[in-house]
């Protein structure tokens, strides 16, 4: 979905006026940023594109991670599987079973004491992190087709 159907759909959910009042921004611009730019000039570089050109300039995703708390989530990159090859499924199966379980160890010890320190908590944090980035990957590896056809032992 590009930027511009984002806003769109956005403004479908509120007025396009109370945008531009409280924005301090015109009418005929918030409408401008829910069109297709175009060769002719209609619409206009969005927010949205905006900020995306500063954090691609940047290299820092910062932004997105903020973006992402204050609307209460948390920004995981997905990971980048182009060109990967990988040769079995079960392999794979078997490293997301074995992170799901030390996310789970690391949980149990950080609760034994029946608290979790903030050292703990990031901690848990970066396991879980690490495993839903490794789920993706496996994921986006099987869209797209990237695991061999394994032979049936006998």
């Amino acid at each position: 979905m590009e930027s511009h159907e984002v806003l769109r759909r956005a403004l479908r959910k509120t007025s396009p006026k109370a945008v531009a009042s409280d924005l301090g921004v015109s009418l005929s611009l918030v409408y401008k940023w829910a069109e297709k730019p175009s060769d002719d000039g209609s619409g206009s570089r969005n927010p949205l594109d905006r900020l995306l050109q500063i954090i691609d300039l940047s290299g820092d995703t910062g932004i997105t991670e903020w973006l992402c708390r204050q609307q209460g989530g948390h920004f995981v990159k997905d990971p980048d599987v182009d060109g990967q090859q990988i040769d079995h499924v079960l392999p794979a199966t078997q490293e997301i079973i074995g992170q799901f379980s030390d996310l789970l160890n690391q949980i149990s010890a950080a609760a034994a004491d029946h608290s979790v320190t903030p050292q703990e908590a990031d901690e848990i944090r970066q396991c879980w992190d690490k495993l839903k980035s490794y789920a993706e990957a496996f994921v986006r590896s099987c869209e797209a087709g990237n695991f061999h056809t394994m032979r049936r032992m006998e």
